[in-house]
């Protein structure tokens, strides 16, 4: 029997960083993964590099370089022919991004020394796990730490089953061989917002269905008011308090029962994306028979180090409760890697967890929304800079939205900052190290940023929580 000190089950943003880092710091490591890429042939980086985060944003991008070709191009005196879309050419690009970046991961097992196992692992207690590889054949390993880093599965619901080809969830969402002329999309949330606007800007009518009343309903109240008015203006039709009570798939598309507050209503699309959120994976890890405890919920049960209800067994990432997010799990795997070696593992502030939509303007947030913060009763400023003030966005044509800094009335420490604009994406860091040091508005007011940049916005929103921003 093979035996090591860690072993890691799962290979994705949680998984693999747990493994490598783990490695870092003088480990034996294996790490066991039953992912399939799209080429038949097992893969690493689990959901997020294969069929989330990574391929949606690179068809994220090729999709807003049609829109700029389309709509934008004009007003910076480039004029070009009729725009065309090669589906086929952007889905093999982004089949090459992945490739490109799962292949890296797999240099970094060779260079760290990380064995690799392929297959599904079970649970057996006292540091054992079956693993039964592809092709059926199992073996069994030991190890004196595990990490469970399984991450999660796309939520299926019974009346709009998936089928890979009408009715698809987010990974078939990014295989269409060519542009859905209508396209249904059920959930209006980060994953639904993103696939719907790349198929929106490629030439889709698409129509979002969500259940609830309000859209974005995690995000600030005025960040979700500007998005809806933003994604509405590119013609996406969000129809909200939509339920969906059917679906009947035939030759020529779907068919979409859902019920709103008049009644009965019924929508016909070409393809259906359901994208209703997400489940811990824990299916199959024999959680019952070792021993391991799940909530109400399915997330696996852990202390403030990620420790299981078993000893030397840790879980890490989207199977535990928190934020449903790669960096998160990435975190996770480090903070716990350095536990087990000895160190002093460092306890992660969920509150200074970043949250990101790929959107057009995009949306980015760290902290308290200012609705949470009124229901909490606590006394705060807010300080605000709208994009169409700022001569770098102008420069870009990009004068859509604003940044908002929210901080404690009494001491002025930051409590949350929301942005929807251009690249916001790469702004929101600022504000989360700001965070995690507990700086003031006053901090960021004071500190020098580069002219022009789009980062010069936070520095103004800074400023107006004390009512003396200069651009406005």
């Amino acid at each position: 029997m093979d035996s090591y000190q860690t072993l890691v089950i799962g290979a994705g943003p949680g998984g693999y960083v747990a493994a490598i880092r783990a490695a870092q710091l003088g480990q034996t490591v294996a790490c066991v993964d039953r992912w399939i890429g799209a080429e038949g042939k097992s893969t690493l980086g689990g959901t997020c590099l294969n069929v989330g985060c990574i391929p949606s944003k690179a068809l994220l991008d090729s999709s807003e370089q049609v829109h700029r070709a389309q709509h934008q191009f004009k007003a910076h005196g480039i004029t070009v022919g009729e725009v065309t879309v090669d589906v086929p050419t952007m889905v093999a690009r982004k089949d090459k991004i992945v490739k490109q970046l799962t292949g890296g991961i797999a240099g970094l097992f060779k260079k760290n020394k990380i064995t690799r196992i392929e297959g599904s692992a079970e649970l057996l207690g006292d540091g054992k796990v079956a693993i039964t590889a592809h092709d059926g054949s199992q073996q069994t390993v030991s190890a004196e730490n595990i990490i469970i880093a399984t991450g999660s599965e796309p939520i299926n619901i019974p009346v709009a089953k998936t089928d890979g080809d009408r009715i698809v969830d987010n990974s078939g969402a990014l295989e269409f061989s060519e542009v859905p002329k209508r396209l249904g999309v059920i959930g209006a949330g980060v994953i639904g917002l993103e696939l719907g606007s790349v198929w929106r800007r490629l030439g889709s009518e698409v129509t979002v269905l969500e259940a609830l009343p309000d859209f974005l309903a995690a995000a600030d109240d005025q960040i979700a008011k500007e998005a809806a008015k933003a994604i509405k203006s590119q013609g996406i039709d969000i129809r909200l308090g939509a339920r969906v009570t059917g679906t009947k798939v035939s030759k020529k598309g779907v068919t979409v029962t859902y019920e709103t507050a008049e009644g009965s209503e019924k929508a016909e699309f070409d393809r259906l994306i359901v994208a209703v959120g997400r489940r811990p994976n824990t299916g199959g890890l024999g959680a019952e028979n070792a021993g391991l405890k799940l909530d109400e919920r399915g997330f696996i049960e852990v202390n403030d180090q990620f420790l299981t209800s078993l000893p030397g067994v840790y879980a890490i990432g989207d199977v535990v409760a928190g934020p449903m997010l790669a960096h998160r799990a990435s975190e996770d795997g480090v903070m716990v890697a350095e536990l087990i070696a000895g160190e002093a593992g460092i306890h992660r502030d969920y509150r200074c967890v970043p949250w990101v939509i790929y959107t057009w303007p995009e949306i980015a947030w760290v902290g308290k929304t200012e609705q949470a913060l009124r229901a909490e009763g606590v006394e705060y400023r807010a300080g605000s800079f709208p994009f169409a003030a700022s001569g770098r966005a102008r420069a870009m044509e990009e004068g859509q939205g604003f940044v908002k800094v929210l901080t404690e009335a009494s001491s002025d420490r930051i409590l949350g900052v929301h942005m929807i604009g251009p690249y916001v994406s790469e702004m929101i860091s600022e504000a989360v190290v700001a965070m995690e040091f507990d700086a003031s508005a006053e901090d960021l007011a004071r500190t020098i940023h580069a002219h022009p940049t789009l980062s010069e916005a936070l520095h103004e929103a800074a400023l107006a929580v004390d009512k003396r921003a200069l651009h406005i």
